[in-house]
């Protein structure tokens, strides 16, 4: 059986950390793991050039959100072979999953290896947009020292309005996360957590009410149809005069020039995140020399910590695949030509 992997090439670094799993190489320890079931496996790092001449007989294709390759319809058609796509990680927006249930390819995803990495990450970026770090931290590098520039622009998260997108596995986090900060916390999901509310003291409201009445708008959701740009030109210009918006769900949520025009006209005070649409994203993405903004590169789920959960993740479903066992409900995406994750059957 042939199993294909799209991870990102080997880089050198001064001091290579020996946990890091995340390349061609290292491939989460899995070159070890199905030569011991004597199975074929490829990596590759550039799915445009490299996955054309395994098509015709892959059976297992493996990717990372954080380092996409885009398992289309016509790609999946052309793999006749195919049984199970798995994401080493979370969110699978990168496969065509209504093409991989008309196939009935089975589409699976490490579910929870990342949520507390992310949520981490998200809760950093607001308190670094809203302390002006990055005007601070610029002024050290170069040897300015301006107080005015900084502090004319930096706040306190006390007493803030912060609106959680998306109140999944995360977005709870963060909201626990945030609590000792003496914050107002709201959120709103299309599934509404009665049973939490009391517990994180958070308050459900109506998507329109979150966009308008927060000050820091965090973004936890899933790439669907109903939340592909989202936050568009009308839904930017209804947020509050200086909000913030941080965003760790998918750079695809946001409407990309709306976003640079909010944040140029003022309106928007800052922008922070690690997701970018296409990943990895092109140097001349508008995004990265957009004002006001404190982006990273798609790494918030990528800690060592994180790796780690992703390996025996992939493997755990991995085995159940080989072995002929169920997998984990929660894990599964696409499975016996039906899309049965809740986060991606949302009408």
């Amino acid at each position: 059986m042939k199993i294909v992997a799209v991870l990102p090439p080997v880089v050198e670094l001064p001091e290579q950390s020996p946990g890091y799993l995340f390349n061609v190489e290292k491939a989460y320890n899995l070159h070890e793991y199905f030569a011991s079931k004597g199975h074929e496996f490829v990596t590759i790092s550039d799915a445009k050039e490299s996955l054309e001449p395994h098509l015709a007989d892959m059976s297992i294709f493996i990717c990372s959100p954080f380092y996409p390759a885009y398992l289309t319809k016509e790609l999946i058609e052309r793999s006749p072979n195919l049984k199970l796509a798995v994401t080493a990680g979370v969110g699978s927006d990168h496969f065509d999953l209504k093409a991989c249930a008309a196939r009935n390819i089975t589409v699976a995803e490490v579910t929870g290896s990342n949520v507390v990495s992310v949520a981490e990450h998200a809760v950093m970026q607001i308190l670094i947009l809203l302390r002006n770090f990055v005007g601070g931290h610029q002024q050290a590098v170069s040897g300015e020292w301006s107080l005015p520039k900084v502090g004319a622009y930096a706040h306190d998260l006390e007493g803030k309005t912060v609106g959680i997108f998306g109140f999944g596995r995360i977005g709870q986090r963060v909201a626990a996360r945030l609590r000792p900060f003496d914050v107002k916390l709201v959120y709103n999901d299309p599934y509404r957590r009665e049973d939490l509310e009391a517990q994180l003291d958070v308050e459900y409201v109506p998507f329109d009410k979150l966009v308008e009445t927060s000050d820091v708008i965090t973004i936890h959701a899933p790439l669907t149809e109903q939340t592909d740009t989202l936050f568009n030109r009308d839904v930017l210009g209804r947020t509050k005069q200086g909000a913030y918006i941080v965003n760790t769900a998918r750079g695809k949520i946001m409407e990309t020039n709306a976003l640079v025009d909010s944040l140029k006209s003022g309106h928007l005070a800052g922008y922070a995140g690690d997701v970018w649409y296409p990943q990895p994203a092109a140097a001349d993405h508008p995004w990265r020399t957009m004002p006001k903004q404190a982006m990273t590169i798609h790494y918030s789920g990528m800690t060592l910590e994180a790796q780690h959960r992703i390996e025996l993740g992939t493997k755990a479903i991995l085995d159940n695949f080989f072995e002929g066992k169920a997998q984990k409900q929660e894990d599964l995406i696409v499975d016996g030509g039906e899309i049965v994750s809740p986060s991606y059957k949302i009408k």
